[in-house]
């Protein structure tokens, strides 16, 4: 645990926190849901006995996206959140932390062996709730997923748009947000990236999105982009 020297919530990102330590520099964090948990060998800090779990962006893609200019973070406490492509949790244990006790995130996993990795953390963080379940059939964990605020989605598939629009008409309530980490190269090899995710705001689109905002992730996630929508109920 490293001891800091101050700590600040963010102006505009509530639930996020600077950190400055004690060589003066600056960090993003999160104040820990489960104090004494680690989730990925995150650093933890401490200040005024609370601790803060510092927030990596070259593990964490909004991390990224808010280090390079997001407009806003829309995620706040009392969320609920549909979470696709939620792995081993490590962005959703951040998530977790803002969201805080009284909300909730239903994190859909398609891999067996990553879920494993998935179980062990949210053993003690009880605001994450598993799904092993395919995130292109949404119909068929729709008896475990209620209507949600938020649908965060970072799922390696060619047709990510289309799966996450079929999930949003499912669960996310009118003018519910969306947070799509898009990687270009899961799409299509043979594209130039930036056409990618014209194609993928289109889709979007057609699926009755208002895009907010589109953000590269570069350096911290190569031919990444983090797509801000808000959705309308056609």
């Amino acid at each position: 645990m490293v001891n800091a020297v101050n700590v600040r919530e963010h102006d505009t990102w509530k639930g996020v926190y600077i950190v400055e330590l004690e060589d003066g520099s600056l960090r993003i964090a999160t104040k820990n849901l489960v104090p004494g948990q680690r989730v990925y060998g995150e650093r933890i800090f401490n200040f005024e006995g609370v601790e803060y779990r510092e927030w990596n962006a070259y593990r964490s893609k909004l991390a990224a996206a808010l280090l390079k200019g997001l407009i806003e973070l829309p995620v706040k406490e009392g969320d609920r959140i549909l979470y696709l492509g939620i792995a081993s949790g490590t962005t959703a244990s951040h998530i977790s932390d803002i969201i805080g006790a009284k909300g909730r995130i239903y994190g859909v996993e398609f891999a067996p062996r990553v879920m494993r990795d998935l179980l062990t953390v949210v053993r003690d963080r009880r605001n994450i709730f598993p799904i092993l379940a395919d995130a292109r059939f949404p119909e068929k964990y729709r008896h475990l997923v209620e209507g949600v605020d938020g649908l965060y989605a970072d799922i390696a598939q060619p047709t990510q748009a289309d799966i996450v629009v079929r999930n949003a008409r499912f669960f996310l309530r009118e003018g519910g947000y969306l947070l799509l980490a898009i990687k270009a190269r899961s799409i299509d090899v043979t594209t130039e990236p930036s056409e990618v995710y014209r194609k993928e705001v289109a889709t979007l689109r057609e699926g009755g999105f208002e895009i907010v905002d589109v953000v590269h992730l570069d350096p911290f996630d190569r031919d990444h982009a983090m797509i801000y929508a808000r959705f309308r109920r056609k």
